[in-house]
């Protein structure tokens, strides 16, 4: 079952990759906290490779809790570090992490 939900979520990011919104370019930067930039693409992709099974695909909230506005990016980053409530520790890390919390905070 997981192997299927894994599949399914990166058929998704593949098919919704090449769809694009033909709103912004490929890579291009969304504002963060503070004036700070991050690669929206990527966050996007780090998101639904690694988060959207729990936290749905629009951050609705599947078998994890939604992810409505409000949350700092200091915030989401803390937790994508140490986990907590059933998420475990850095299933992502490093650059992939900072970018993807900017992009949490900033949804």
């Amino acid at each position: 079952m997981k192997k299927f939900l894994m599949a399914i979520a990166g058929s998704a990011v593949l098919i919704l990759g090449a769809c694009g919104g033909g709103e912004e370019d490929e890579g291009e930067s969304g504002g963060g906290e503070g004036g700070e930039t991050y690669d929206e693409t990527a966050a996007e992709e780090s998101y639904q490779a690694n988060c959207a099974q729990c936290h749905g695909e629009n951050l609705e909230g599947a078998s994890g809790p939604e992810l409505p506005g409000g949350h700092s990016e200091d915030e989401v980053r803390e937790m994508i570090d140490n986990g907590g409530g059933g998420m475990p520790a850095d299933i992502i890390e490093g650059e992939e992490a900072d970018n993807v919390a900017a992009w949490v905070a900033d949804q």
